[in-house]
């Protein structure tokens, strides 16, 4: 059977359905057969399990998922490759199309014909516009995903992965890092790409956690708390603490004791707190604040 990802069958397969890129929608097709046996390969797909795809583009990351998978749901948003879709995944009758915009989707419900017996992981090739909210989108869902193999722009993948006290460590990392495990798996060159985009990408593999990483009485003030401390990056927790939440003598109180309750630093920077810290500081603001 021919691979739809190869550079010369892409573009025959573009030529006769006449296709356009739109960068609105940042649409990248990858056209490289090894690279996708990787993607499968390091997602570790086999017949026990279902795979949902975002943005199938022509079809050639999808086709490699449904020779190794039980079923395969991919959400297109492009009413334009529908048609072509149809016809490049014609062989494989455990693929199913939706033509829908995925983070307008109710998952739960689509995926619903599943095996419920089976693992369900995501693997895309995400648009780079719109990673994170599509990222986010999956792990508030409550589809229990058991992983995510996504490619998107090495800087984001970095991100992601980062550890506490690196230039890439932010809020983006700990927003995904309590959900999940994350790792860079591998790099993909931006030359394997029609069109070529002008960075490199890299395959994360985000594996959920069975609990949160770490035990917090309020998630949204825990999130709150890690905004604040990275919102002016060159400044010390402090600065950062005192610009969000007031600069009083009653705030500057209770932000102290919490410091010292959570053997914090205040001189320190917030990108050089663990999610542990970040839990623990949290955890005494909630226990200190003074009732209004």
């Amino acid at each position: 059977m021919r691979d739809i990802a190869t550079p010369s069958y892409t573009r025959e397969i573009l030529e006769k359905h006449g296709f356009s890129f739109k960068k609105s929608l940042g649409q990248n097709f990858l056209t490289e057969p090894n690279i996708l046996k990787k993607i499968v390969e390091t997602a570790g797909i086999d017949e026990h399990t279902n795979v949902v795809e975002i943005g199938p583009g022509i079809g050639a990351l999808t086709e490699y998922l449904a020779r190794s998978a039980d079923q395969v749901l991919a959400f297109e948003i492009d009413d334009r490759l529908i048609p072509v879709l149809k016809e490049t995944l014609r062989p494989y009758d455990n693929i199913k199309v939706i033509n829908q915009d995925v983070l307008k989707a109710d998952l739960l419900k689509e995926t619903a014909y599943f095996d419920p017996t089976e693992k369900i992981k995501v693997v895309a090739n995400l648009p780079y516009y719109i990673t994170t909210p599509i990222m986010m989108h999956i792990l508030e869902s409550d589809l229990p995903v058991a992983e995510l193999v996504v490619m998107m722009q090495k800087e984001v993948a970095d991100r992601i992965a980062a550890k506490p006290g690196t230039k890439a460590y932010g809020s983006l990392s700990i927003a995904v890092q309590y959900y999940m495990e994350a790792e860079t798996a591998f790099i993909v060159p931006k030359t394997v790409f029609i069109p070529q985009p002008n960075v490199d990408s890299a395959i994360l593999r985000l594996v959920c956690r069975p609990q949160p990483a770490v035990k917090v009485t309020n998630e949204k003030d825990f999130f709150q708390l890690v905004k604040a401390s990275f919102a002016l990056r060159r400044k010390t927790l402090w600065n950062n603490l005192i610009h969000r939440y007031g600069k009083d003598a009653e705030t500057k109180a209770w932000l102290e004791k919490s410091l010292a309750q959570a053997a914090i630093d205040p001189k320190r920077r917030g990108e050089t707190l663990s999610l542990a810290e970040f839990a623990a500081l949290a955890n005494a603001m909630a226990e200190n604040k003074v009732s209004e």
